[in-house]
């Protein structure tokens, strides 16, 4: 597959790894949709980018069905599926306060998981239609799950079992829709310079680059962009989980 000749969606596309996502693949001749819950946000950036906005709440089989149909009515097709939403809470399974309070661990399997897979579903459904390329590649999935599927930290109970079951579908899923011409591939980013993290005091985004053995800084949303651009044109990578994290190991 062609980056340029690429007609994308991808959740979480108002802001951080999926804007930047959203921004490269237009800037590379893509066609863009985002899918996103900050309407305003997120109509800026499709503005931006020549592309389109779907307001979408990826747990909500309707909702994600209706923007699908949005991005086929006003792309025509969908050959990429790129899932950047996703939420984090940073909760003890026991802390101050009593138990990990079990609303706050469903909301994130909801969105970051089950959102992630509703998504996937309902594209691959729409990819399966697309006229085949000489190799028989219709189309090509990219989740994004985190370094915390692997070295998750305390008070990631619930983001790293969110991410683990992201990597954890990743070959069946691949294998389930092999038939179909459409691979699966997951990005495992590691500490990346998103707004949830460029809020935080400067001193404490220093000491979390230290940790970050080469190079020794956080990662540049472009990088995840660049790199999900790449799987999208390398037609053998498939059923995979790619870190991408400056070989950091979370203790």
């Amino acid at each position: 597959m062609k980056l340029s000749t690429t007609a994308a969606i991808v959740t979480g596309g108002a802001s951080g790894l999926g804007e930047a996502t959203a921004r490269h693949f237009a800037d590379n001749g893509a066609i863009v949709t985002i899918l996103d819950r900050d309407a305003e946000r997120g109509e800026k950036v499709a503005d931006d980018i020549g592309g389109h906005f779907a307001k979408t709440d990826v747990t909500d089989e309707g909702s994600v069905g209706d923007a699908i149909a949005m991005a086929m009515d006003k792309m025509g097709r969908i050959s990429a599926c790129v899932n950047c939403a996703g939420i984090a809470y940073g909760i003890k399974t026991v802390g101050r306060d009593g138990p990990h309070p079990l609303d706050a661990f469903q909301r994130t399997i909801d969105i970051n998981l089950v959102g992630t897979f509703n998504v996937s579903r309902l594209a691959a459904a729409e990819m399966a239609r697309n006229d085949p390329e000489p190799d028989g590649a219709r189309g090509v999935i990219v989740n994004t799950a985190s370094v915390a599927a692997f070295d998750g930290q305390k008070g990631q109970v619930a983001y790293a079992a969110s991410k683990g079951g992201i990597v954890a579908m990743t070959l069946p899923m691949a294998r389930d829709l092999a038939s179909t011409g459409i691979r699966v591939m997951t990005v495992a980013p590691g500490i990346f310079m998103t707004p949830m993290l460029a809020g935080l005091p400067e001193d404490v985004q220093a000491q979390l680059a230290t940790d970050v053995p080469c190079p020794a800084r956080l990662g540049d949303p472009a990088e995840y962009a660049d790199l999900v651009g790449f799987i999208v044109s390398a037609g053998y990578l498939n059923g995979e989980v790619i870190r991408l994290d400056g070989a950091l190991r979370m203790r």
